[in-house]
C-alpha cells in the first residue's frame, strides 16, 4: 500500500460468513475509515450443502474440538475461492466464521487465518476482529454498529435512526447521525435483539430439507400460537439492558417447543417471535426512532416484514429504500472495519459492545515477502 492510499480513500473488500451458514459474502467499499465516499463491486459464493454440513459440525465447538479443523480449512479456501475474483484492492476485511461465542465464558471463536489469505492473496488482510473487545470485558458483538453511524451520514439522515440486521441472530443499531463520532457518548446504542432467522432455517432443513422459508410463503400460511412466543419472551436475556450479544443457538428451546406443530404453524410462531423479540428492544433505545432501516436475509421474508410492521411503532422498509444493498451491507461493514483498524481507529466501545472504553480490534496480516 503507497503512502497516499495510507491516509486517504482506499479500496477495501470485506467479506462476511454469516451465522446462516449459506454462503460468503464479499464487497468492495471506497473510505478513509471515517466516512464512506461510495461502493465497488460485490460477489457471493454459495455453501454446497455437503460445505454446509462441514460448518454446521463445528457449531458451538471450539479449536481443537472435533470437526473444527476441517471447517476452518473449509472457511478459508471459500473465502479464497470469492476474493481472488476482486482487483485494484488496498486491504481486506476478513470476519471469518463464527462457531462459538461466551464473551463471559470461554471467549469468542471465528475460524479462518488472516495469515493464509493474506499470503495467497497477496494484500494485507485484517482479521480476528472481536477477541480484542472480549478480552477488554466487551461482548465482541455486534461490531458493524460504528459502519451503520457512517451509513446514516452517507444517506443523509438528519434525526436518530435504526439498522436492523436479520441474519441467524438479528441486531439493532440506533445511531445519532448528527454525533460528530461514532463512540462519541450518545451517538449509538446497538445489541442483539434475538433470534433472526437461524431457528426458521434449522426448523425447514429438519422438516424439509430447505434452506430457509422462502419469501416467508411457509410461515404466511400458518397460523401464530402466541402462546408460545409469550413464554420465549420471557427468557431473562429480554430483562437485561443493553449492550448484549448471543450465541446463534441460545433460544433452541422456543425451536423444541414447536416440535409439535405443524410446520406452517411452526415456521409463522418462530417468525413471530423474532418480531417481538425486536419490539421488547426498542424500549431500550434512547429515543424511538422514526424509521427501522432492514438488512440481512430477514428483510426478504415477507412474513417477518409483516409481523415487524404490525409490533414496531416505528416505519419499516428494507434498506434499498434508501439506496443501500441489504444483501452486501455486513461485508462492506468489514471493509470498513479493516481501515479503521489498520489506522489506529476504535471498531467498538462503550455503547456498542458494552466494553469500558473504545477498542482497536483486529490483527493486520502481510502477506509473506
Amino acid at each position: 500500500m503507497d503512502e497516499e492510499k495510507a491516509s486517504g480513500v482506499v479500496r477495501a473488500l470485506g467479506a462476511m460468513s454469516g451465522t446462516s451458514l449459506d454462503g460468503v459474502d464479499a464487497a468492495v467499499v471506497l473510505t478513509d475509515g471515517v466516512e464512506v465516499m461510495g461502493f465497488g463491486p460485490s460477489a457471493y459464493r454459495a455453501y454446497s450443502g455437503n460445505e454446509a454440513g462441514v460448518l454446521h459440525a463445528a457449531l458451538g465447538r471450539w479449536p481443537g474440538e472435533p470437526g473444527v479443523a476441517a471447517a476452518a480449512e473449509l472457511v478459508n479456501a471459500a473465502h479464497l475461492d470469492l476474493l481472488a475474483g476482486f482487483e485494484d484492492i488496498d486491504v481486506v476485511g476478513f470476519h471469518g466464521q463464527t462457531f462459538a461465542h461466551e464473551p463471559r465464558g470461554r471467549g469468542t471463536h471465528q475460524a479462518g487465518d488472516g495469515q493464509w489469505l493474506a499470503d495467497r492473496l497477496r494484500r494485507p488482510v485484517v482479521w480476528d476482529l472481536r477477541t480484542a473487545d472480549v478480552a477488554a470485558g466487551g461482548e465482541g458483538a455486534p461490531l458493524v454498529p460504528v459502519f451503520h453511524w457512517a451509513l446514516a451520514r452517507w444517506i443523509g439522515a438528519e434525526t436518530p435512526v435504526a439498522f436492523l440486521n436479520i441474519g441467524g441472530v438479528a441486531n439493532l443499531t440506533w445511531v445519532d447521525p448528527q454525533a460528530p463520532d461514532p463512540l462519541a457518548p450518545g451517538a449509538m446504542l446497538a445489541f442483539d435483539t434475538g433470534p433472526g432467522n437461524a431457528l426458521v432455517n434449522d426448523l425447514v432443513a429438519r422438516r424439509r430439507g430447505w434452506t430457509r422459508d422462502e419469501g416467508g410463503a411457509l410461515a404466511a400460511s400458518g397460523q401464530v400460537h402466541l402462546s408460545l412466543v409469550v413464554d420465549a419472551i420471557a427468557h431473562r436475556f429480554f430483562q437485561r439492558p443493553p449492550p448484549k450479544s448471543l450465541d446463534r443457538d441460545a433460544f433452541a428451546g422456543i425451536g423444541a417447543a414447536v416440535g409439535g406443530l405443524s410446520d406452517a404453524d411452526a415456521a409463522a410462531t418462530l417468525t413471530r417471535f423474532t418480531a417481538e423479540a425486536v419490539a421488547a428492544a426498542l424500549p431500550w433505545c434512547p429515543s424511538v426512532p422514526a424509521r427501522v432501516l432492514v438488512t440481512g436475509g430477514g428483510r426478504l421474508n415477507g412474513a417477518m416484514m409483516a409481523a415487524l410492521a404490525e409490533v414496531l411503532p416505528s416505519t419499516v422498509e428494507p434498506v434499498e429504500a434508501v439506496g443501500l444493498d441489504g444483501d452486501m451491507l455486513e461485508a462492506q461493514a468489514f471493509g470498513y472495519l479493516a481501515v479503521r483498524s489498520m489506522r489506529g481507529l476504535p471498531i467498538s466501545g462503550p455503547g456498542t459492545t458494552g466494553a469500558p472504553g473504545p477498542v482497536v480490534g483486529g490483527r493486520l496480516s502481510w502477506p509473506a515477502g
